[in-house]
């Protein structure tokens, strides 16, 4: 894990969110590593649109998952989502907005800047 991780942007990586505590190192950035085979990069506040296309799609985030102290997303809550979860929901018209700031650049090999710019959330 870095701690001189940057942004889409090019700038230091910021946190996503604590509240529910996000990452794949569950330290609240969007941070990756060989470890972590989804490349959990993108910061997205997800939509309600966005957790029932993913739950759709086999992936269910709403529901709380106890045993992995998962407290389950609800709309508004700002996650750390599997870069190509993100671009599979973009190509299907249900991608949530994106925290530029605090997405990591590893994102930019799945997502052209421009379209995760489409996306930014209004901070």
């Amino acid at each position: 894990m870095s701690t001189d991780a940057k942004n889409v942007l090019g700038s230091k990586l910021e946190v996503c969110c604590t509240s529910p505590m996000t990452g794949f190192y569950r330290n609240g950035c969007c941070e990756t590593g060989f470890q972590d085979t989804g490349t959990h990069v993108i910061c997205a506040q997800v939509t309600e649109e966005f957790l029932m296309y993913t739950k759709s799609q086999g992936n269910d985030l709403s529901t709380p998952v106890p045993m992995f102290d998962f407290p389950g997303l609800k709309p508004g809550d700002k996650w750390c989502l599997c870069a190509s979860r993100w671009q599979e929901a973009w190509e299907n018209g249900m991608a949530p907005p994106v925290v530029l700031s605090a997405t990591h650049e590893v994102a930019l090999e799945y997502v052209p800047l421009e379209v995760l710019q489409e996306y930014a959330t209004q901070e």
